[in-house]
């Protein structure tokens, strides 16, 4: 039995232990098979993609995904091209796309647009992205990469460090760890602490705690989560130059951090990660973005096989 199948991927809440296990055993078959097998897992199927908020990692690597697994892809990428500037409604878009697609990856800057969109499609959704709140794929990504680099998540210290109040990839992964043991460090300035009204039902299943210093617990966590401080959520952008380069993960901090702690990072970064972290063994945010071709394969594989593949 495929629980998975033409069902829409809105928030990483919908998503149980055993479910999230599923795609990450679904991942590890996607990266073990044959590139001609992998291939007929969606062949003749087509992905349909709406961004109406810039992307470049996620909606190339749902591209990549979907030629991995033998699929097309279609869309709209850039909204001025498209006749959402004729003024058609999101929902006449999403209607239209669904008439040409087997499967939708939505993207938009308003609050709660992915669910609207389920219930307009007659194809499965996948929210990429919706405002300030989730991004399932993301978080589903980088519990993956923490599992199969560390070979577990439950017992393990993760920080997460930057932008805690605008950045969605936050709250989806809060989400996604509220289904292990771990124990959480929020790290971010004053100004971007956490929303303790998106965190009220998490604190009944997760253990975390919060600091404005990245140096009183570097040394303890497994896994360093740094986010960037997005400048295009902040209503006012003297705001965001108070608090621009709070924190700069350099070589310096990196001697402090345990030897096999990692670091991870949903990008694109700006100055919150020195490049000269790059090259160093704890630095794994480029092969966590590899892994997001890897986990939304599966994904697809997943909602347009009934009985799995």
């Amino acid at each position: 039995m495929n629980d998975f199948f033409q069902k829409d991927i809105i928030s990483i809440r919908d998503l149980d232990k055993q479910k999230l296990e599923t795609i990450f055993k679904a991942t590890d078959k996607v990266i073990n098979l044959d590139p001609n097998q992998r291939r007929e897992i969606a062949r003749g199927k087509t992905l349909g993609y709406l961004f109406f908020e810039p992307s470049t990692r996620t909606r190339l690597s749902f591209e990549a995904a979907m030629a991995s697994v033998g699929g097309t892809s279609l869309g709209i990428a850039d909204v001025t091209s498209s006749s959402t500037q004729k003024g058609e409604s999101l929902a006449d878009t999403v209607k239209i796309m669904s008439i040409y697609s087997d499967v939708l990856v939505l993207r938009h800057s308003l609050d709660g647009s992915s669910r609207f969109a389920a219930e307009i499609s007659s194809e499965p959704i996948i929210n990429a992205g919706s405002g300030t709140e989730e991004h399932p794929t993301q978080a589903i990504q980088d519990l993956y990469t923490i599992k199969n680099i560390k070979k577990k998540i439950d017992g393990l210290k993760i920080g997460i460090v930057g932008d805690l109040k605008y950045g969605r990839t936050v709250y989806s992964l809060l989400q996604g760890l509220g289904n292990y043991d771990v124990n959480v460090s929020l790290i971010s300035p004053e100004p971007l602490k956490i929303r303790s009204d998106s965190v009220y039902e998490i604190k009944k299943r997760l253990d975390f705690s919060e600091t404005t210093n990245l140096e009183d617990v570097i040394d303890e966590l497994d896994v360093v989560y740094v986010t960037r401080i997005q400048k295009e959520r902040f209503p006012d952008e003297e705001e965001y130059i108070k608090v621009k380069g709070s924190y700069v993960i350099g070589l310096d901090l990196l001697k402090k951090m345990k030897d096999d702690a990692i670091i991870m990072h949903p990008l694109p970064r700006l100055d919150e990660i020195s490049t000269e972290v790059d090259k160093t063994p704890q630095a794994k945010y480029f092969q966590q973005a590899k892994f997001g071709k890897y986990t939304r394969a599966a994904l697809l594989g997943l909602i347009l096989n009934e009985n799995g593949f």
